[in-house]
């Protein structure tokens, strides 16, 4: 089961990248229940395994990518964001005191803490594409304008999928130019 859910949300990630084209350097949000994905009602059956298997499927690919991944916490932790130091001092994010825990936090954020180098919390990001494992409400930490994806994988588990990109405003009316 686990292995399953490894190789979904590598998937997941992989499409996403693919369809997003981001930069070097450039943040990707992932929300995940891991209550969803074992078929439990999100919040309510979290499952330490699940999002370990989830973010071992996402990590690698992010790296090799040269992106940043922030994990979102859930609503006890006010959805706050785990990401590596690095990432808080390049984007100059304010860091917030907190350790995710999996009932507190939540399991992938727990993880996600677990894995980095040097992780810490901040409480916003504006990231360029995210991952919505399990309707967890990422639309907060993207960039204004989010893109909807379409995935060919629509699960993790028993969680549904969602993704977006972002692109830049377009401003200035009808004279406007546009690349």
């Amino acid at each position: 089961m686990y292995e399953d859910i490894k190789q979904a949300a590598r998937k997941a990630i992989s499409e996403l990248l693919e369809q997003a084209k981001l930069q070097h350097g450039e943040i990707v949000v992932v929300g995940c229940s891991s209550s969803e994905i074992v078929g439990e009602k999100i919040g309510k059956g979290s499952t330490p395994d699940a999002a370990n298997a989830v973010l071992d499927g996402i990590l690698p690919l992010i790296k090799e990518n040269g992106l940043f991944l922030a994990a979102q916490c859930c609503e006890h932790l006010n959805r706050a964001l785990v990401v590596e130091r690095e990432a808080a001092e390049r984007f100059n994010l304010e860091i917030v005191s907190a350790v995710p825990k999996p009932k507190a936090g939540g399991s992938f954020a727990a993880a996600a803490y677990l894995a980095y180098a040097e992780p810490v919390l901040v409480e916003h990001i504006k990231a360029s594409a995210g991952l919505d494992i399990g309707s967890t409400l990422i639309g907060m930490h993207l960039k204004d304008v989010a893109v909807p994806l379409r995935l060919e994988i629509k699960t993790i588990g028993e969680a549904s999928v969602t993704a977006a990109r972002t692109r830049p405003k377009l401003i200035g009316g009808a004279r406007a130019q546009y690349e």
